[in-house]
């Protein structure tokens, strides 16, 4: 169970890895990522196939609300596996830093399990997870204060402190919760006390007041100690002698106005002096800061030109834009986080996609190298053909080939106007994604893993061939390794269970992920979906497996038009590939000769996320099993009138 969750719960917290990317043009400050405490509940989870998945789409809910709001709620299932979520950014982050404490706590909360509570505060945001409703709550007995002792200060800091606490405790509740302060110290040049007060803005204001006065006068006695914070279940306090607060806002999350309280105590001339001295001190910083990141800017984006011009990849900007009709919605295919996908048509009258990824974003040049450096190079029918490329302009844009059949995502999960894949089309696209995946592991001329296989990454062409697409997780794999370390990154069900506990990456891992959407195809359902109370997409065909009625899990859409023997193999390769164990998953190679020749399918002896060795399957099945499903030819039609694909970024 412990592996189950350590698993799915990874993943939960480094799905899409690039959609949590800060909007363009927004200012950004301090994110202000440090843990400060995680509160675990002692509530042990009811059911974890079921829990899982539930936290999953509350996190998921909520990190839209994020990116929005710096706010978000969100509730998922019923019963004991209810999971009800909030998490809330501190009023002065700004939307993109809101969005990078938000993402840092997603990765603190698995710290809970099996607890089904949790919280978890940071220095600027907050998040918690319960199985029961807890928006109005403002007290409780897990409230506490964090003292700073590291500087003892003097009693005039002291006053100062009081006097700014008091002053946000009094002006939060009518200002939505809200409230930040400074009060210089009496006869202290240079030395002020900073506060900041939040209120999870599900409470009213008598329930804000009554928490803010709780945790304020518990938070003082951290004094004469140079910083303290209040960590209370319906908000939070801080005061310190450093400014921690951030200055600039632009478009963020911020709420009301802010307090600014000055107790002058020395002369005009004194206070002139001092605010001239510490203007012209923030001044330089930020003027060295700017030329630091130029100087950093300068050098990747001459890395950046050199990589384009040697590739001889160049677009025009100006002929993208128009190509588009100027990025027009009309023309708009889909969007993810790291940019949107327009249909584009090139003078010459070649339709193309392009891709427009958001320039100021963190992960925008190490998506963009992977596409120019990794894919440019290589070519074959079963991946997206990269066309070319574009940095003159505000963004960076990729051109693609343009697929007009859309993707798999949009034949299994949107379904809108689009008839269910025949059964020789279905066994179509898994082979020639299997075929796509074996070039880019073993005979490419650089060995790649994609590490982003999923539905919506398979792309189809007229004739529904397979078309591999977004390459920006990729990663290049030498010859002489045995595995790589890299940071966390995949989607939700699709994730090897050895990568995202370790962050030791193998070809491996994309053979699972091609596992779960071989399985995916053939039932025609997501994994990451409850198809019962207590049972994944992934332990229903291993227990269907195991009691020989894999029948019971091909999509009822075919009607039983398909091949019996083609269907029992393609399931049991599929369980293969999903063993928990990365070394008893067969290669992409090996994977193509069974699916193009007449070789015996071994047996699968584990079944999804266990630790190799703890369940082994002794029942022997053959690759022609599938004996109670009708032997009917292969009539039914796709009039696949849909003539839009679907490019669907993190």
């Amino acid at each position: 169970m412990h592996s189950n969750f350590a698993y799915n719960f990874f993943i939960i917290f480094f799905s899409h890895g690039l959609i949590s990317e800060p909007n363009p043009g927004m200012t950004v400050g301090d994110p202000r990522t440090k843990t400060v405490q995680v509160m675990c509940g002692n509530q042990r989870e009811h059911n974890t196939t079921v829990f899982v998945p539930n936290v999953a789409s509350t996190m998921e809910n909520i990190s839209e609300q994020m990116r929005t709001s710096g706010f978000g709620v969100a509730v998922t299932g019923s019963g004991p596996d209810n999971e009800y979520g909030l998490a809330q950014c501190y009023g002065d982050l700004s939307l993109p830093d809101c969005v990078l404490c938000y993402d840092e706590a997603r990765t603190v909360l698995p710290q809970c399990f099996p607890y089904t509570g949790g919280r978890i505060f940071l220095d600027g945001c907050f998040m918690r997870s319960e199985n029961y409703s807890f928006y109005e709550e403002f007290r409780g007995s897990e409230d506490r204060v964090e003292c700073g002792n590291t500087t003892r200060k003097s009693s005039a800091f002291g006053e100062a402190a009081r006097q700014v606490v008091k002053h946000a405790v009094e002006s939060a509740p009518s200002n939505r919760g809200y409230a930040k302060g400074e009060v210089s110290v009496s006869g202290a040049a240079n030395e002020s006390a900073y506060v900041l007060a939040d209120c999870w803005r599900t409470l009213d204001e008598s329930s804000c007041r009554q928490c803010l006065e709780n945790a304020s006068a518990s938070m003082l006695g951290c004094l004469p100690w140079s910083e303290g914070r209040a960590l209370y279940t319906g908000c939070f306090m801080r005061y310190s002698d450093r400014d921690f607060l951030n200055k600039e806002m632009g478009n963020g999350s911020s709420r009301g106005t802010t307090i600014v309280i000055v107790v002058s105590v020395v002369s005009s001339l004194v206070v002139l002096v001092v605010g001239v001295a510490i203007g012209y001190y923030i001044w330089k910083h930020r003027y060295i800061q700017k030329k630091r990141r130029a100087a950093s800017e300068k050098k990747q984006f001459g890395a950046l030109f050199a990589t384009v011009n040697k590739s001889k990849l160049n677009f025009s900007y100006e002929v993208l834009e128009k190509a588009t009709n100027y990025f027009h919605d009309t023309n708009k295919l889909g969007q993810g986080g790291s940019g949107s996908v327009y249909k584009g048509v090139l003078p010459g009258g070649n339709v193309v996609a392009i891709k427009r990824l958001f320039f100021n974003t963190r992960q925008w040049v190490d998506h963009f190298f992977n596409e120019v450096n990794l894919i440019s190079g290589i070519h074959h029918k079963n991946l997206l053909k990269l066309l070319g490329c574009s940095i003159t302009g505000p963004e960076s844009l990729l051109v693609y080939e343009y697929v007009p059949n859309q993707s798999l995502h949009d034949y299994f999960i949107v379904k809108n106007n689009v008839e269910p894949l025949r059964w020789d089309l279905r066994y179509k696209i898994i082979l020639g994604t299997t075929e796509g995946l074996a070039y880019l592991h073993e005979e490419s001329k650089l060995r790649i893993i994609h590490r982003d296989i999923k539905l919506s990454n398979i792309l189809l062409d007229e004739e529904f061939n397979a078309k591999i697409a977004d390459f920006g997780l990729a990663r290049m794999f030498p010859e002489d390794k045995t595995h790589i370390s890299t940071a966390i990154a995949g989607t939700l069900g699709y994730m090897a269970p050895e990568y995202a506990v370790s962050g030791k990456l193998t070809e491996k891992a994309d053979v699972y992920s091609f596992g779960v959407l071989a399985i995916e195809v053939i039932c025609g359902r997501r994994n990451n979906s409850v198809l019962s109370s207590s049972t994944s997409i992934l332990h229903m065909t291993w227990d269907l497996y195991g009691t020989c009625r894999l029948r019971e899990v091909v999509d009822p859409l075919l009607e039983g038009k398909f091949e019996n023997e083609e269907a029992s193999r393609l399931l049991q390769i599929g369980l293969l590939c999903v063993q928990a164990s990365a070394e008893l998953r067969p290669a992409m190679s090996l994977v193509v000769k069974m699916l193009t020749e007449n070789l015996e399918i071994p047996q699968p002896t584990q079944p999804p996320f266990l630790n190799s060795g703890t369940a082994k399957f002794n029942r022997r099945i053959h690759s022609g099993s599938l004996i109670s499903l009708p032997v009917e030819s292969n009539k039914q039609s796709s009039k696949n009138s849909m003539t839009q694909s679907w490019i669907e970024p993190r």
